[in-house]
C-alpha cells in the first residue's frame, strides 16, 4: 500500500491509497508488452444487466409506435437548459446519429453505431462532438421510460431517423438490435496523436491517400474532415480529396458521399456565434459539478443564439427545419466567398444573395442572415465528379431523396450484419449487396452419409481442417462480416487469396462440391463438416473420442451477391493460427495475431488453445514445420505446450521471424519456430496459459477446450445459434 501526498501546497494530509484508481497499470512500464486486455473487454463483470439478459429478445417486446411518437414530440419540446434551434431539435439529433455511426471504418469494421460507444471516451469528448452530450441528455427521459427494451445505441440512431421524418423526409428504414457496451472499447486504434486535431497520420502529407490504415478521419478528434479545409486552410479541391478518401474508408462511393453531404446539410445549422476560447473543458476533463457535461461557457451562457459548437456559424439552407431542395439551389446558383465566423472559423458566405433565400436569425425571426457553406460543401460544387452528381441531384430531387435515405441507412446499419438479423416493423425487405446476403441452406441433409463420403474422399485431415478454418477465419465481430456461411471462399476474390493457398483450395473444393451435390447440402455446410471430420479423426489419433458439434443450415452465396471490392478488405495478410505472414510488416506478427484474435472475439485462453492445436494438427500454410512441436503431427495432443515450456531447450534466433529450438546438451536442433509460436512461452501471461495445457492432467481438457473454441469459430457468423462464449 502506498502513501500519496498532494503536491499542491495546500497542506492536506497524506492518504492511504493502495489501489490504481486512475488509468495506469504496471505493464505501461514496458511499452512492448502485449495488450491482452483487448481480448477481455466487455466482460460480464462490467455488465449491469441480469445474467441471461438478451437485448435482442427484449427489444422485440418494445412498443415501436410509442417510441417513435415520443421522439417526434421531443423534436419540438424545447428545454430551457438547452434550447432548440428555432424550436426544433432535429439538426442536433441528426448530427448525434451521424457522428455515432460515422466512426465506422471498413478496414477492420471497428467504430460505427452498433454499441452505444458514443457515451464514452474518447468519442464523448472529441472536438467534433462538441455539445452532443446535450443531445444524449435530452434523450434520457425516453431511455428512462422504455428501459431495458431500448438500448442507447438504437435510440441514438432512431432519434436521427425521426428527426428527418419530423422535417418531412420519409426514411428508407430502420432496424433495432444494437447492443450497448458498458465501458470504452480497448481495441480501437484512434491514431498516434497525443493532442486533439494534430495531423500525424500521413506518411506523406502531400499525398492525402497516404492516410494510415485503418484510420478514416484526417486528424484525431474529427469524424471525417476539417470543415475549415485541409489543416484549417481553405482549399475545396484539396478537401474533396480528403472527403473522397475518408468516406471511401467508410464504405461509401462518390454518389453516396455526395448524397450524404447534401442530405446532411439540407437541414440543421452550425454554431459559432461567440468566442471559442471561452469554452470550458470537454466532458472527460470537466469537474464533478459540470454534471458530466462539457464545453460549458465560462461564466455561464453559451446557449441557443450564443452557442459555440463547430465554430462555424449559420444555416446551410433557407429553411433549416424543413427537408426541401434549397441546399443545392443555394450552393450551385450563387457565388461564394471566404469569410470568418464570430468564433474565428473559416466559412463560405454568398455574394449578393436574395433576401428571400436567406434563413431567419435564431434570436429574431424578422432578421435574415447569410447562409454558410464549409469547405466540404464547396467541394461538392468544385470537384468535377461531385459537381456532376450534385447537378443530377438538383435536376431530380426524388433521385437525391432515394440516394440519401439509402446512404443514410447504410451509414447507420453497416456494422449490424446480414438483413435476416434486423428487428422491427421498419426493417427493409430488400437485399442490399453491402449486407453480404446469403441464401438459406438445407438443414435436413444426411449428415452421416456426408461424413462417410468425406472420409472416403482421399483428402488429408490437415487439408479438411485448414480449408474449414480458412473459410471461417474471415469473420469479424466488429461489423459481423465474413465467416464460413455463404462459402465465399469459393468465389472471387477469396478463392485467389494467397492466404487460402489457391491450388490446394481448388483441389479440396472440387471434391467437397461433389459430396455437397450428392447429399443435397450447401458447400458451406460441407466445408465446415469436413473440417469437423478431420478434427474428430485427429482427436482419435491422440487417444480420445470426442464428437465435434455441427449445426447445418448454411447457404451458398453467388458471385452476384458478393461485392468484390468490399470483400478485399477481409483478405488475411497474416494468420498466426496457420503460422503465416504474407510479408514483413512494421507491426510484429504477435501484435497482428492479437488484433485478429480480437476481431474473431477470442479470449487469450482461446487464442492459446487454437494456436497450440493448429500446430500439432499440421495445418501450417504451405505445410511448413515451424511451431510443429511434436513427433506425432496430425494428432490433437498437447505436445506444442509440453515442448514450448521444456527448459531442456534453448531458443536461437535465425532471423527476425525464425528461430531454432535447440537441445541444451546435444546442441542439436529439434524444431523451428516463429515469433507467434514462441510468444506463448516468453510472454508471462500467455506462458501461464501454456503451462496449464502442458500439464499431464490437462491433455483431455486441452482437447475439449479446442473443440469448444473451434465450434465457436465455425458458428461465429450464425447469430441464430446460441453462441459458445
Amino acid at each position: 500500500m502506498s502513501v500519496e501526498f498532494k503536491k499542491n501546497g495546500n497542506g492536506k494530509c497524506p492518504v492511504m491509497h493502495g489501489s490504481m484508481t486512475e488509468q495506469s497499470t504496471p505493464t505501461h512500464w514496458w511499452p512492448k508488452n502485449l495488450n491482452l486486455d483487448i481480448l477481455h473487454q466487455h466482460d460480464t463483470k462490467t455488465n449491469p444487466m441480469n445474467k441471461g439478459f438478451d437485448y435482442r429478445n427484449e427489444v422485440k417486446k418494445l412498443n415501436f409506435k410509442s417510441v417513435k411518437k415520443d421522439l417526434l414530440k421531443l423534436m419540438t419540446d424545447s428545454q430551457e437548459w438547452w434550447p432548440a434551434d428555432l424550436g426544433h431539435y432535429g439538426g442536433l439529433f441528426i448530427r448525434m446519429a451521424w457522428h455515432s455511426a460515422g466512426t465506422y471504418r471498413i478496414a477492420d469494421g471497428r467504430g460505427g453505431s452498433g454499441t452505444g460507444n458514443h457515451r464514452f471516451a474518447p468519442l464523448n469528448s472529441w472536438p467534433d462532438n462538441t455539445n452532443l452530450d446535450k443531445a444524449r441528455r435530452l434523450l434520457w427521459p425516453i431511455k428512462k421510460k422504455y428501459g431495458n427494451r431500448l438500448s442507447w445505441a438504437d435510440l441514438m440512431i432512431l432519434a436521427g431517423n425521426m428527426a428527418y421524418e419530423s422535417m418531412g423526409l420519409k426514411m428508407y428504414g430502420f432496424s433495432f438490435g444494437r447492443e450497448d457496451i458498458w465501458h470504452p472499447e480497448k481495441d480501437v486504434y484512434w491514431g498516434s496523436e497525443k493532442e486533439w486535431l494534430q495531423d500525424k497520420r500521413y506518411s506523406n502529407n502531400g499525398e492525402r491517400s497516404s492516410l494510415a490504415n485503418p484510420l478514416a478521419a484526417v486528424v484525431m478528434g474529427l469524424i471525417y474532415v476539417n470543415p475549415e479545409g485541409v489543416d484549417g486552410k481553405s482549399d475545396p479541391l484539396r478537401t474533396a480529396h480528403d472527403v473522397r478518401e475518408t468516406f471511401g474508408r467508410m464504405a461509401m462511393n462518390d454518389v453516396e458521399t455526395c448524397a450524404l453531404t447534401v442530405g446532411g446539410h439540407s437541414v440543421g445549422r452550425a454554431h459559432g456565434n461567440g468566442d471559442a476560447s471561452l469554452l470550458g473543458p470537454e466532458p472527460e476533463a470537466g469537474e464533478i459539478h459540470e454534471q458530466g457535461f462539457g464545453w460549458n461557457k465560462k461564466g455561464g451562457g453559451g446557449l441557443g443564439v450564443n452557442q459555440v459548437t463547430s465554430g462555424i456559424e449559420g444555416a446551410w439552407t433557407t429553411h433549416p427545419n424543413k427537408w426541401d431542395d434549397t441546399y443545392l439551389k443555394l450552393l450551385l446558383d450563387y457565388e461564394w466567398e471566404l469569410k470568418k465566423s464570430p468564433a474565428g472559423a473559416n466559412q463560405w458566405e454568398p455574394i449578393n444573395m436574395k433576401t428571400e433565400d436567406k434563413p431567419r436569425d435564431l434570436a429574431d425571426p424578422k432578421i435574415k442572415r447569410n447562409p454558410i457553406m464549409t469547405d466540404a460543401d464547396m467541394a461538392m460544387k468544385m470537384d468535377p465528379s461531385y459537381r456532376k452528381i450534385s447537378e443530377d441531384f438538383r435536376k431530380d430531387h426524388k433521385y437525391l431523396k432515394e440516394s440519401f435515405t439509402k446512404a443514410w441507412f447504410k451509414l447507420t446499419h453497416r456494422d449490424m450484419g446480414p438483413r435476416k438479423y434486423y428487428i422491427g416493423p421498419d426493417s427493409p425487405k430488400e437485399d442490399l449487396i453491402w449486407q453480404d446476403p446469403v441464401p438459406k441452406g438445407n438443414k435436413k441433409f444426411n449428415i452421416s452419409k456426408a461424413k462417410k463420403l468425406i472420409e472416403a474422399s482421399g483428402l488429408k485431415n490437415s487439408e479438411l481442417i485448414s480449408t474449414a478454418w480458412d473459410s471461417a477465419r474471415t469473420y469479424r465481430r466488429t461489423d459481423c462480416r465474413g465467416g464460413a456461411n455463404g462459402a465465399r471462399i469459393n468465389l472471387l476474390p477469396q478463392k485467389n487469396w494467397e492466404g487460402n493457398e489457391p491450388e490446394k483450395l481448388k483441389k479440396v473444393i472440387k471434391k467437397l462440391e461433389k459430396i455437397a451435390n450428392k447429399v443435397n447440402a450447401s458447400l458451406s455446410d460441407i466445408i465446415v463438416l469436413a473440417g469437423n471430420v478431420g478434427l474428430e479423426k485427429s482427436i482419435a489419433k491422440a487417444g480420445f473420442k470426442t464428437k465435434v458439434p455441427f449445426s447445418p443450415g448454411r447457404g451458398d452465396a453467388t458471385q452476384d451477391q458478393t461485392d468484390i471490392d468490399s470483400f478485399k478488405v477481409l483478405e488475411p495478410l497474416h494468420d498466426a493460427f496457420r503460422n503465416w505472414v504474407k510479408e514483413e510488416y512494421v507491426v510484429t506478427p504477435e501484435e497482428m495475431m492479437l488484433d485478429r484474435a480480437s476481431l474473431m472475439n477470442l479470449t487469450a485462453k482461446e487464442m492459446t488453445v487454437l494456436v497450440g492445436g493448429m500446430r500439432v494438427l499440421d495445418t501450417n500454410h504451405g505445410q511448413t514445420k515451424h511451431g510443429v512441436f511434436t513427433n506425432k503431427p496430425g494428432a490433437l495432443t498437447n505436445d506444442f505446450f509440453v515442448n514450448l515450456t521444456d527448459m531442456n531447450f534453448v531458443w536461437k534466433p535465425l532471423s527476425k521471424n525464425l528461430y531454432e529450438i535447440v537441445n541444451r546438451k546435444s546442441k542439436k536442433t529439434k524444431f523451428t519456430a516463429t515469433r507467434v509460436d514462441l510468444v506463448f512461452g516468453s510472454n508471462s501471461i500467455l506462458r501461464a496459459y501454456s503451462e496449464v495445457y502442458a500439464q499431464d492432467d490437462n491433455k483431455e481438457k486441452f482437447v475439449n477446450d479446442f473443440v469448444k473454441v473451434w465450434t465457436k469459430i465455425m458458428n461465429a457468423d450464425r447469430r441464430e445459434l446460441k453462441r459458445l462464449n
